[in-house]
């Protein structure tokens, strides 16, 4: 099985965790069940929870405990995504290939979307803890699961994804200085990347070093990404993105191709990344695909 197919083989997986953990579509409050499940069912390429999966699996783990964890990431990124298209943020119509939550369900509705999704992702992720069993080490996987939400929690908020928003949002139309664009890709984007990998390796048992090892990569992994999601918003179209394009120069948002150049930018990635693969390399597991994984992640073209 080639790369391309072992990637679809995951991603189905991914999706059938995530499935698996949405709530149906009754009663008085169905209305924001229905605009959630549309949100995060709208496709996407579910690296996160593939990442996160990734991760487990390079450090030892074996067990579906990590699913409740790749499940809640995924809701967590799509409630990002339902916000962020907001008229009162980036004020897209179209993801993935079709309309918003906004677009589809109104404003009032999409707002309540994305904080039921935000919620139900720790409901979810605290379902970790009814599959631990008697385990000889049950202590040690407590604490585990318990580690884990914490850098849920921490990725996700001021100091991770929403602080890197906050200052997207305060420097709309402004002028950005490098340091402080570096700041809203470490977070805004590279925050839920280093979440994924440091839940796996955590939930695998990884040491703290180990895991210090594992986020630094992931942020190098989520700057290149941001890097290259730029590049593409200037040089795709609308059918190969899935989005509108020129969505940063509508919105007079300073990227790094702004600030770098489309050239400048294209060779960072590579170099970025690279030292990523490096650090991957080091670590004491092996994981081909997730290699793969990292290298597609920069090379992508939507």
């Amino acid at each position: 099985m080639n790369f391309k197919e072992t990637l679809a083989e995951k991603t189905v997986h991914a999706e059938d965790v995530l499935t698996k953990y949405l709530p149906e579509e009754k009663g008085y409050q169905k209305k924001v069940i229905e605009s959630m499940n549309y949100s995060v069912l709208a496709g996407g390429k579910r690296l996160r929870p593939i990442l996160m999966e990734e991760s487990f699996r390079l450090f030892g783990g074996n067990s579906a405990i990590v699913e409740p964890f790749m499940a809640a990431l995924e809701m967590i990124h799509n409630y990002s995504l339902v916000h962020d298209d907001l008229p009162a943020m980036d004020n897209d119509e179209y993801r993935r290939g079709r309309k918003t939550t906004w677009n589809v369900y109104g404003e009032g509705m999409a707002v309540l979307a994305g904080d039921a999704l935000l919620n139900k992702a720790f409901e979810t992720a605290a379902e970790a803890f009814s599959m631990i069993g008697e385990a000889a080490d049950i202590a040690a996987r407590y604490a585990a699961v318990a580690k884990a939400l914490q850098i849920l929690a921490n990725k996700a908020g001021i100091y991770g994804m929403i602080g890197g928003q906050t200052v997207d949002v305060e420097l709309t139309g402004k002028a950005v200085p490098r340091e402080k664009l570096d700041f809203i890709y470490r977070l805004k984007t590279g925050a839920l990347l280093e979440a994924s990998m440091m839940i796996g390796a955590v939930l695998a048992g990884a040491t703290v070093e180990e895991i210090k090892e594992v986020e630094t990569m992931a942020s190098e992994v989520g700057l290149a990404f941001q890097i290259q999601d730029d590049i593409l918003d200037v040089t795709s179209t609308q059918e190969e993105l899935g989005k509108p394009v020129l969505s940063d120069e509508k919105n007079e948002k300073t990227t790094y191709v702004t600030l770098e150049g489309l050239e400048k930018a294209k060779r960072d990635v590579k170099e970025i990344s690279d030292r990523a693969a490096g650090r991957l390399a080091g670590l004491p597991g092996k994981n081909e695909f997730l290699y793969n994984i990292i290298e597609m992640l920069v090379n992508r073209r939507n």
